[in-house]
This record gives C-alpha cells, structure tokens and sequence, in this order.
C-alpha cells in the first residue's frame, strides 16, 4: 500500500488527508457491497421454501441487482454535491437498515421489497468509495489502489458462498442477512472517521436537485432492467407486460434525455457523454462485464450438461475469478509506471476476445486447456477495469468526479444484468432449437425455463441417445460462446478511436478535458 509519510509515494494525496486509514475504510465498504452479491444466491433454495415463494425466488437476487443499478447514476451526482462522507454515510445506512428488514421478513413479497431497499443502498457503496480515492490520489496512482479493489471482490465472491453455506446450513438463512450488521456498523464508523477531512465540494456545487430527473431515471431504467430480467429468466420478449415495460421504460428514458438538456443542474450532465474518453470507456466497461458475468453464469451449466459435476463445474471458473484481480493490479502497475492507458485497454480487450473464440473450440472434457483458456480471459478482462475507471476521472473536471465514477459502476452493472439476461435468453432459444428432436426444450416460458432444460438434459441416461443429447445440448453453448466472443470485438474497435490523456500526478482537475 502506499506510504502516507512520504510526500512523494502518490504525489497526489492531499496532505491533510491520511491514506491508509481511508483505504481500509473504502475496502471494507467495497467489501460489504461485494459479499451481498455472492453470500445470497446459495441460500435461494431454502428461503423459497420456508417462506413459500419459489416463484419469486428468482426476484431476490434481481431486486437488489435493479435497484442498485438504477441509483447509482443519482449517489454520483449527489456525492459531487454534498460530498463523499455524507451520501456514503447514507448509503451505509440504508444498506444496514434493510439488510435488518431482510432478516426480519416474514414472507418472499416483504423480502423482495427489502432487497429493493437494501439495493437502494447499496448502489452507493463501490462508487462513492472509488470517488473518494479519487479525491486523495492522483490518476497515475489509483490502478494500483483500484488492484486492491479487485482482490477485496475477488475475496468477497470466492468466501460468500461458502459463509452463505455455513450459515444457512447451522444457523439459519436470516444470518447472511444479520451478518451484515456489525460489518455494516463498523464500515460506517471507518467511513465518518476516515473521510471527516475531506473538503466539501464548493459552495456553487450545491445547486437544487433534480428531482424530476433523479424520478424520470430511475422510472425509466426500472422498467427497462425488468423487463431484460425476466426475458433472461425465459419470458418472451412480446409477452404482454415485458412489452409495457420496456415500451414505457424506454419512452421514460428518452423524455428524461430530453429534461437532461435544459435543466441547469441534471443528475448525469450530457456532455459528458461527449467526451470520447468517458464514451468509449464506460462502453468498454459494460461489454467487459457484459462477457465475463455471461461466461460465469452459462460457462458452468454448459459443464454440467456435458456431464461434469456442479464442483468440477465451479472450479474451472476459478483461473477466471483469480486471474482478472492480476491483470487489474497488473494495468495498475503498468498505468503508474508510464502514464498511459489506451495500450494496456486496448491489449487486455484483444486478448480477451481471442480467449473466447477459442474457447468455442474446446471440449469440456480439455480440463488443462480449458484453465488456460480462462486464466488467459480474466487476465485481459481485468486490465480493462481499472484502465478505463482511471481514464475517465482524469478526462472530467474535479467537480464531476463522482457522476463520473458513478457511469462506471453503472456500466458495469448494466453490462452484466443486460449481458446475463440476453445470453441466456438466447441460450434458451439454442437448446430449444437443438434439442427439438429429442422433445427436450419445450417447457413453458417464464423463470423457471432454463432449468427444466437444464434438467432434463443432465438427468439423460448413459446411452447413445443420452450422449447425442448431451453432444447437441454442448454444440447450443458452442454457438452461444461463439457470439458472446463476436460481440466483445466491439471493445477493441471502440478503443482503437479513442483519444488519450497523459495521467495526471496530481489531484488537481485538468483545464480541458478530450
């Protein structure tokens, strides 16, 4: 980590701001939003039938990915305003709050509405921490402290289920809810510690909220992320109320574009959209995610069906989940060293791609190649993620820092929610299409569709007919892995245009921005 006694070990912190105390604060905050997003998702199964809504058990989990989504956009803008301390205190607090209500539910319905509350707060916890960084280290530093970032929800994603496990299984499901107390309780004391010696964002910062803005975004991206839930969960895309609401959704969006440019002070400022650095980084930020949370989700039911067990399955997405912390600590290093980013962008996203074209190559069976393969993957996703966090805060005015930040976050989340949804709507569509002769892949549509495929397809006998089974049910995912690799093409061309900033080694905001 670096050392705050030295004034020139980040050349960009503020002196009268301790580093050290502020990074462990910002990581157990990161830590807390990143182990609510694995610890939840094991224990599914016994909270649907305790409290008897299997038909929103799907729900749980979407809720919160929803609601987080749409709000970080809103605790961007609002940072900027008020500054860091506040609105993370906030959304600390909520977080906490909910997570109680969580525990304390009675019924899915209330649950599924505290995960709304609980995503609510959430949405603020990995973005207002990566501003606050922001305002103490200099862009020529933050991929290094970005790495630590990484390996904090690496840790987070590799432990959840396991505690999610351990706690279902000897206490009861209320505690990976409960858990989140004392860890919450202490993040919010780091975090009012830590950050008391922020300066407060200027005066003429503080202008009146946009109301109507911060209500016509989050109307308009809560139908839409609905709708592209539930066609990932198997309803058809023309089913009545999926047209509604992405309809509505985006109508809601288009008329909250419109408000955007003429109100004085919106919540996302559209020309910062313009910038090609702020552009095509969140852009590569979302076809990123859009590819790795897709190759976690179908890359272990295309295993399975192929006759691997769940724990062999899980293990060979370890290299993934190892590896992209590296090559985000990686592009850190390189970033610091040269004052560069487009390079280390544009390398890490051509690597990637070839990783998943080839990946359509290999055999399930190929366990050494198919590690390789992975580990290769994670390696050139990772150097994308701090690279293009990096360059965008140093492409926008101090002031603008934390929307700034925030599109990053909501990038990412938007690509993986749009990525897993879409996929795996079309994987359904595939396996229906190559398992049609064998009358497998005619179940209903609706939530519950991939997996009645799913298990029919591995509870196939050992004979030659459960093997053609197999094999077409293995060619529906070679064609699925082999569109999501042509569809990551389309970061390195976007990157290939886009212009570069030399880092800045200070926090002072640049005069003009790309």
């Amino acid at each position: 980590m670096p050392n705050p006694s030295t004034a020139t070990a980040t050349a960009a912190t503020a002196p009268a701001v301790p580093i050290k105390p502020l990074l462990a604060a910002m990581m157990l905050v990161v830590l807390l939003g990143a182990l609510e997003q694995s610890i939840t998702a094991v224990a599914l199964p016994v909270i649907a039938s305790e409290l008897n809504g299997f038909t929103l058990m799907a729900w749980v989990v979407s809720a919160y990915l929803v609601a987080s989504t749409v709000v970080t956009p809103i605790y961007g803008k609002l940072s900027d305003m008020y500054g860091r301390r506040t609105m993370l205190t906030c959304s600390v607090a909520i977080f906490v709050i909910a997570s109680a209500g969580c525990a304390l539910s009675q019924s899915m319905p209330q649950l599924v509405l505290m995960r709304v509350l609980q995503g609510i707060g959430g949405g603020g916890l990995l973005s207002i921490a990566q501003a606050a960084v922001s305002d103490v280290v200099a862009p020529r530093e933050r991929g290094r402290i970005q790495g630590y970032f990484s390996s904090v929800w690496v840790a987070a994603s590799m432990t959840g289920p396991i505690v999610g496990g351990y706690l279902t299984h000897y206490l009861s499901w209320h505690w990976i809810f409960w858990i989140n107390l004392p860890v919450g309780v202490i993040a919010l004391m780091m975090v009012r510690s830590s950050l008391r010696l922020l300066p407060l964002p200027p005066r003429d910062t503080r202008r009146v909220i946009d109301y109507v803005g911060a209500v016509l975004l989050a109307a308009g991206l809560t139908g839409v992320l609905m709708a592209i839930t539930r066609i990932g969960q198997g309803v058809p895309v023309f089913e009545s109320l999926n047209a509604a609401l992405l309809a509505g959704g985006l109508l809601v969006m288009a008329v909250f574009f419109w408000h955007e440019g003429r109100t004085a002070a919106p919540i996302i400022p559209l020309p910062m959209l313009r910038i090609p650095t702020v552009a095509i980084c969140c852009s590569a930020l979302f076809m990123g995610f859009f590819i790795l949370i897709s190759v976690s989700v179908l890359l272990p039911l295309r295993l399975q069906m192929a006759g691997l067990s769940p724990e062999l399955s899980a293990l060979r997405l370890l290299p993934l989940t190892l590896t992209t912390p590296i090559g985000a600590w990686t592009a850190g290093r390189l970033m610091g060293r040269h004052g560069h980013y487009k390079k280390v962008m544009l390398t890490g996203s051509l690597v990637a791609s070839a990783a998943g074209f080839v990946l359509v190559l290999i055999s399930p069976q190929h366990d050494l190649l198919m590690t390789l393969i992975m580990a290769v993957m994670g390696l050139g996703l990772g150097t994308q993620f701090p690279t293009a966090l990096v360059a965008t805060q140093n492409a926008v005015q101090r002031s603008q820092v934390g929307i700034a930040t925030a599109l990053t976050s909501f990038s990412r989340l938007l690509g993986g929610a749009i990525g897993v949804a879409v996929m795996t709507a079309v994987t359904i569509a595939l396996l229906r299409n190559a398992l049609g002769d064998f009358h497998v892949g005619n179940a209903p549509d609706g939530g519950d569709a991939m997996m009645q495929i799913f298990r029919a397809v591995i509870s196939a006998s050992a004979d030659a007919n459960g093997a053609a089974l197999r094999l077409a049910a293995d060619g529906a995912f070679r064609q699925v892995t082999l569109l999501t690799a042509a569809v990551s093409l389309i970061s390195p061309l976007l990157l290939l245009c886009m212009p570069e900033l030399k880092l800045r080694d200070t926090t002072e905001p640049v005069a003009v921005a790309d």
